[in-house]
């Protein structure tokens, strides 16, 4: 544009005289319609000037044109000039990416001659095709690595309508239609380092926690006690001593632990080890030791730092306990001693939650409860001990279940044909959002995801919600609910409910339909008390059986056709073994079969009885996802695979959905994540 409109300047100053002389004329003509005689005298200068400027033009046409000549060639020199001197090092590109031109300084740099004229790529390889056409349409940086100095390359696009300042610079016409782009180089290596060393002494802050301080310590003799604890203090401080940490003990069983960020990743190399290291501390205890470890980064102050730890610990705790977790930012990352869990003998908790739920229930109309998509018996089990807890205190109470199963029609029917119970006590989702409002409490059971729910408009339309569950909680979690209570070491929600009925009233009511229930969902659950079940699970049940449950009614409602018999059969019979201990096996989606996914878990856990089998896997399709149901006995933590295919669950209990993927696909990755985690040391066979 500038060039433009120099040349427009130019031609008026040089066509001023012409102009002067058709003026001359013009006025000629006008005054000989009254003076002819002066009109001749006028045209007669007119003539002369005429001639003038011509012979005047004709004679100094060369030495004009020298002129601007001689003072282009040496505009366009001394601009040469300034970039082939420029301090930076500078390149010009072709469109596709080919060196056309680079001053002094690119050259020294690179040690490349000016006629080099191969892709930039070839020198730095971050500079891409790509990066090229994107600077053709914006201005673009990126950062290159070359002979281990750092650099940001400062990419733009040349405008073709200044001359180009080289004539050896090889061009097309394909080439000027597209344009050049220019990079310039900065070296930014002593900037990085800088960067990279105030970013190694940030702060990290850290929380650790004995996780079963009271139940270790009530086990050791008082004069063994002291030497226990410093034993303790001695391992978590030559741990972290060496990553020049300050470890302050806050109280009994809690430390505060500051250290700086370059050491982080050393502890994540080795998967915070002490984790592992302090479970062989004895003295005298015959409990091993656990410990929790929150850490808390990323944030560009320290306050904001302690509170991601407080966050860390608290998710570490959720999860079971005996396990770090990192939060940096928004990212939470998790480090376990191959998945596993706290059980806590003390059921303070369980009180203290039992009491705060009564209390939010009593200041609200009505209960809405509803547990995960397709719901299952452990759902249903603590759906009707919220009913329970809500008849005590004359609240009514209403359960989700937008698709009855095969395994639980029979509880439901149970219910729905005595005709002391509401008909409103089984709901659609869609009847549930019409009767929700700023008074309805909604209880989630069984489920702290807010993708798995029976109707996730619920959450969205009400704020007033409770979770209850047993499931290790992930990155995705129901957002800012008025209580929660997660306990992964329990059985089921089925007995963390179970337990809350025991403290909700001094002598709450429940009948032997409503026990069977719950019953059930516990007996589910824990595969026949067989997988994850303690102390306090025998306590629930032993609860339940003095109010009435019965195990033979319960083992007849809970029985199966022989279609869902002979299906499970056949997925055992199909299953193939993987490295040897993982068997894996698909369920077909049968039009007879009317909960597959059942079916697929039932599987799974008759697989883990044949010799040899330490972890089972079984896939199904079904609704347009694939369901895996995986279980174990006790030596991998199948959660932990689950968690990497976007599941969750427990250390021997977890499943994931996974949609827009076929079966075969689905078992192509967890056959690759499997594989994975044994290299990474994971997964120890």
């Amino acid at each position: 544009m500038e060039l433009l409109k120099y040349k427009a300047r130019l031609k008026r100053y040089l066509r001023f005289p012409i102009y002067t002389v058709i003026l001359l004329l013009i006025g000629s003509l006008i005054v000989s319609a009254v003076k002819p005689m002066a009109a001749a005298v006028l045209i007669s200068i007119s003539l002369i000037m005429t001639i003038g400027v011509f012979i005047y033009y004709k004679i100094n046409l060369k030495s004009f044109q020298g002129t601007i000549i001689e003072y282009a060639v040496h505009y366009g020199t001394v601009q040469k000039e300034l970039l082939k001197n420029f301090r930076l090092p500078y390149v010009l590109l072709d469109s596709t990416g080919r060196i056309m031109w680079m001053n002094k300084q690119f050259s020294q740099l690179v040690e490349k001659n000016k006629n080099y004229n191969k892709s930039i790529t070839s020198i730095f390889s971050e500079i891409t095709r790509e990066s090229i056409d994107h600077a053709k349409s914006d201005e673009f940086e990126i950062h290159v690595d070359y002979k281990d100095r750092k650099y940001l390359a400062c990419m733009h696009k040349l405008d073709l309508s200044e001359p180009l300042l080289d004539d050896k610079m090889y061009m097309d016409a394909e080439d000027s239609k597209e344009g050049l782009v220019a990079i310039l180089l900065f070296d930014e290596t002593e900037i990085q380092e800088t960067k990279a060393k105030v970013a190694d002494q940030a702060m990290v802050a850290s929380l650790l926690y004995i996780d079963n301080y009271d139940e270790v310590f009530e086990q050791v003799e008082n004069a063994k006690q002291s030497m226990l604890l410093a034993l303790i203090d001695r391992k978590i401080d030559k741990y972290f001593g060496e990553a020049e940490a300050i470890v302050r003990r806050l109280e009994k069983d809690k430390y505060l632990i500051i250290f700086p960020y370059k050491f982080l990743k050393k502890f994540e190399e080795d998967k915070f080890s002490l984790v592992e290291d302090i479970m062989g501390v004895k003295m005298g205890n015959e409990k091993e030791i656990t410990l929790s470890i929150g850490v808390g980064l990323g944030s560009e102050n320290y306050q904001q730092n302690a509170q991601y730890a407080q966050v860390a610990i608290d998710l570490a705790l959720a999860r079971g306990g005996c396990q770090v977790v990192v939060k940096d930012g928004q990212n939470v990352a998790y480090y376990s001693t191959h998945g596993k869990e706290v059980e806590r003998s003390t059921r303070v908790k369980a009180r203290v939650k039992a009491q705060a739920i009564r209390e939010l229930m009593e200041s609200r109309e009505r209960i809405i409860v509803m547990g995960h998509t397709l719901s299952d018996a452990d759902v249903l089990g603590a759906a009707v001990g919220v009913f329970c807890a809500g008849r005590e205190i004359e609240k009514p109470v209403h359960i989700v279940l937008d698709t009855i199963t095969s395994s639980v029609r029979p509880i439901v029917e149970s219910f729905t044909e005595r005709p002391d119970y509401p008909d409103d006590m089984f709901i659609t989702g869609e009847k549930a959002l019409s009767m929700c409002n700023d008074q309805t409490l909604i209880m989630v059971v069984d489920t702290n995801r807010p993708s798995r729910v029976e109707c996730p408009g619920l959450l969205y339309k009400n704020k007033n919600v409770v979770v209850i569950d047993h499931h290790r909680q992930l990155e995705e979690v129901i957002d800012n609910p008025i209580l929660s209570y997660i306990e992964p070491y329990a059985s089921s929600a089925s007995e963390m409910i179970a337990e809350i009925l025991q403290y909700f009233s001094d002598k709450i009511t429940i009948n032997t339909t409503e026990a069977d229930a719950i019953y059930a969902g516990i007996l589910i659950d824990t595969n026949n008390f067989m997988a994850k079940t303690g102390v306090r699970t025998f306590e629930a049940a032993a609860f339940l059986r003095r109010n009435g449950a019965e195990v033979t009614r319960v083992r007849k409602m809970l029985r199966e056709n022989m279609d869902t018999y002979k299906a499970r059969a056949e997925v055992v019979r199909n299953a193939t073994t993987f490295r040897d201990v993982f068997a894996i096996s698909e369920c077909e989606s049968d039009a007879q079969l009317e909960s597959p996914t059942i079916v697929g878990a039932q599987a799974a856990n008759e697989l883990l009885n044949i010799v040899g089998i330490k972890a089972s896997f079984v896939l199904t399709s079904y609704m347009d996802k694939v369901y895996i149901s995986s279980r174990s006995i006790d030596e991998i933590d199948v959660q932990a695979i689950m968690r990497r295919l976007g599941g969750g669950g427990h250390l021997n209990i977890a499943g994931a959905q996974i949609e827009n993927r076929g079966i075969e696909e689905v078992r192509r990755d967890l056959e690759d994540t499997i594989d994975k985690m044994l290299e990474e040391g994971e997964i120890k066979l």
